[in-house]
């Protein structure tokens, strides 16, 4: 059974090429943003959304004008402000914080940024000057206190162009390396990669990326509607002036049927192209926002075991470096397929191939 089901897999449509979960669009017409968002989500799927630099760079090679253009964040006054972090892919937990007593306070409104000393959290204006901490993800040193006064969003700023953002997380911030780093300087009152506020995705996604231009980009003013500038980053303007727009094409869909894993293969491959294939935080983080919208507790992906063979694989070929298992799941059988959960942090999961599950497939 298990070798059956391998060479199935082996004779199907896997394209053996990495491919794209969304694509881009320019529409060089001008509309307001709420016409631009009628427009894109009658052509494609919404406005476009953005979940790190890597997609920035895609959007904005998806266009020959990099003047003004909207893309799909706005401002939305009567929600709550809610925590982010700077580095896309880490999300922020109520239950997981180091404030320090009383805070936050929001005594001098609004306070949306996220001051750091003696490793306790107080949140203050974002126009402070402190110096900061950025993280590196390439580098063997990780973490680098810059000792140079700078307001949070030019910190981003300077963090995201010299390293990759300013450090996020819980992770980090416990992080051995880098406690033996900051204790060895001198240092009171630092940035670090925690702000909150009103904007939202036209998609309602989840995305906490925030790519604003610190010259440019006032938070307080009455322009809510968030727009793509000729450096590349984002200002914003009012939602009724007419500008050129970013589209985006999901090409991830949800089939809200269960099935067993062989027959949400058949169906993807009948009907659309495979079974979704996980390959990178930014691909895990979208495929969230589709699972999330399920009828049933796990979704099928196209994560497949050998027991023939004794290894996990990708039925489109991609290699399994990127993993999100839930850590207690830990027995390879025969005939199990990786399914993620539909809720809580999205883990994957090994399960029996016959369990009926809704899946996701990708369009070709």
């Amino acid at each position: 059974m298990q070798w059956s089901v391998f060479v199935l897999i082996l004779m199907g449509q896997c394209s053996f090429c990495l491919c794209r979960l969304y694509e881009y669009h320019f529409v060089g017409e001008n509309k307001t943003w709420e016409e631009a968002q009628t427009y894109c989500r009658e052509h494609y799927t919404d406005l476009a959304k953005v979940f790190d630099m890597t997609d920035m760079m895609r959007l904005t090679d998806s266009a020959s004008n990099q003047g003004e253009a909207w893309i799909g964040l706005h401002n939305q006054n009567n929600v709550n402000r809610k925590w982010l972090w700077s580095l896309p892919g880490v999300k922020f937990n109520d239950s997981e914080t180091k404030w320090d007593d009383g805070e936050p306070d929001d005594v001098t409104y609004p306070e949306n940024c996220l001051g750091m000393t003696n490793h306790k959290w107080y949140d203050v204006t974002c126009t402070t000057t402190f110096p900061f901490i950025c993280y590196d993800e390439t580098n063997q040193t990780r973490f680098h206190f810059i000792n140079k006064k700078k307001t949070w969003l030019k910190a981003q700023s300077y963090c995201r162009e010299h390293h990759t953002d300013l450090i996020s997380g819980l992770t980090q911030l416990n992080d051995k390396e880098f406690k033996a780093e900051i204790e060895s300087e001198e240092y009171k009152h630092v940035w670090i990669g925690l702000f909150r506020d009103r904007w939202r995705w036209s998609d309602e996604s989840n995305s906490s990326f925030r790519f604003w231009d610190p010259d440019q980009f006032n938070d307080e003013s009455n322009k809510e509607c968030a727009m793509t500038v000729s450096n590349g980053k984002w200002s914003s303007d009012e939602c009724n002036n007419t500008k050129h727009f970013f589209c985006y094409d999901d090409k991830v869909i949800l089939i809200n049927k269960s099935k067993t894993w062989e027959q949400a293969l058949t169906h993807c491959r009948e009907n659309y192209r495979d079974l979704v294939s996980i390959t990178n935080l930014r691909q895990q983080r979208w495929v969230e926002d589709v699972a999330k919208k399920a009828n049933s507790s796990y979704v099928w992906t196209g994560l497949r075991y050998t027991c023939t063979l004794g290894f996990w694989f990708w039925i489109t070929d991609e290699r399994v470096s990127y993993k999100n298992w839930e850590k207690h799941d830990e027995m390879d059988e025969c005939n199990m397929s990786g399914a993620m959960a539909t809720g809580g942090k999205h883990k994957w999961f090994k399960k029996d191939a016959e369990m009926k599950f809704n899946f996701i497939c990708t369009e070709r």
